[in-house]
């Protein structure tokens, strides 16, 4: 893979996140019912800023969990044949809730329609909201999502590739070209 550009600097993320925090808030009028779940890898420390934005704003600390998709995606024999999976960490009931799935990318819709199904199974949220950091298009499901940091219209030999501290060492928003 070889750097194209960098779509987003920290600074960057830090607003958009900001934006689609008061973007939650304002749909939901209000946050007393909107749980986050991060669907794991990098969705997971997105929602967790995104809590950290809404405490800042509304003053309220929302609860937040993890979503490992793996179990619930529908290419689990192509990834591996023995695939590591884990369950849903929803620290709370989801019945009658307002549930925010966030994520990193969207891309195809895949990821997102298997983070719905987790949450089904865990019970019956009042709605299912769905925030990533960017969007690139390509969708081969009708899912949308309800709050978009940045759209970045790609090409199928391109790869959007958020970078967290966590996992990479830096912040950042870059597309990579994979015909290299």
């Amino acid at each position: 893979m070889k750097l194209k550009s960098q779509i987003m600097d920290a600074q960057a993320m830090k607003r958009a996140l900001m934006r689609i925090s008061h973007e939650i808030a304002e749909k939901n009028r209000g946050v007393e019912n909107v749980r986050l779940a991060g669907i794991l890898r990098r969705g997971d420390p997105i929602a967790k800023m995104i809590r950290a934005n809404i405490q800042l704003i509304e003053d309220v600390t929302v609860p937040c969990g993890s979503l490992d998709i793996g179990f619930y995606r529908d290419d689990l024999t192509s990834l591996s044949d023995n695939p590591l999976v884990r369950s849903a960490q929803l620290p709370f009931d989801v019945n009658d809730k307002d549930i925010v799935l966030v994520d990193d990318v969207i891309f195809t819709g895949r990821t997102a329609r298997a983070a719905i199904e987790a949450v089904v199974r865990c019970g019956r949220p009042r709605t299912i909201q769905l925030a990533v950091l960017i969007d690139r298009g390509h969708r081969e499901l009708p899912i949308r999502p309800d709050y978009v940091g940045k759209n970045i219209p790609t090409s199928r030999s391109e790869l959007i590739e958020v970078r967290l501290p966590e996992y990479d060492g830096e912040t950042g928003v870059f597309l990579m070209d994979l015909n290299v």
